[in-house]
């Protein structure tokens, strides 16, 4: 794809596409319409690739941040009961449906899972000091990811529209070329 256009990135470095204005500043000797044709057609199906895993990120975010919340909330509601002498009964979550009764005595830590297998005790300040920096950048990053989504939409309806050009461009030359060619 060769033109005289400024072709730039998003802020996380996917590249914006052309606009065909002029179809003859994309087909020439060099690359003929079914070279340019299948140009596009890559890079639609290179977007449509980033796009899937995108909307994969942008749910596992979705689904982490209220995770985070709720642990926050825990975290708030341990600290509130730290100066009471007696322990919080409740119901620990062992899986999805499995529940197992907790007596929590006021300790001054909170352990965290951190994932991969790997679970830390921190201080109630510190929980929620990693806590809030964890929730920070997970929003920043599907704020991230819906933007990147949308310039990713933009970007597919702009490939599509130039492939689109592209193909008229090569049908009305075609009919031209039968036009001149039965006049003759």
């Amino acid at each position: 794809m060769s033109s005289a256009t400024d072709v730039s990135n998003n802020p996380r470095g996917i590249p914006r596409s052309p606009f065909v204005e002029r179809v003859e500043d994309y087909v020439s000797e060099a690359e003929p319409v079914e070279v340019v044709l299948k140009k596009f057609q890559e890079a639609v199906s290179k977007y449509k690739f980033m796009e899937v895993n995108l909307l994969q990120r942008r749910k596992v975010l979705e689904d982490k941040i209220p995770e985070i919340e709720k642990t926050i909330a825990m975290v708030k509601f341990l600290v509130e009961k730290q100066d009471s002498s007696e322990p919080v009964h409740t119901d620990f979550e062992l899986n999805d449906t499995l529940y197992a009764q907790a007596k929590i005595e006021p300790s001054g830590t909170v352990y965290l899972w951190l994932g991969a297998n790997v679970m830390l005790e921190y201080k109630f300040d510190e929980a929620i000091e990693l806590l809030d920096s964890k929730l920070s950048t997970a929003q920043t990053s599907l704020k991230n990811t819906i933007e990147d989504l949308a310039f990713l939409r933009d970007q597919i309806t702009t490939m599509e529209v130039n492939t689109a050009r592209v193909y008229n461009w090569d049908v009305k030359q075609r009919r031209q070329a039968r036009v001149q060619a039965a006049a003759s």
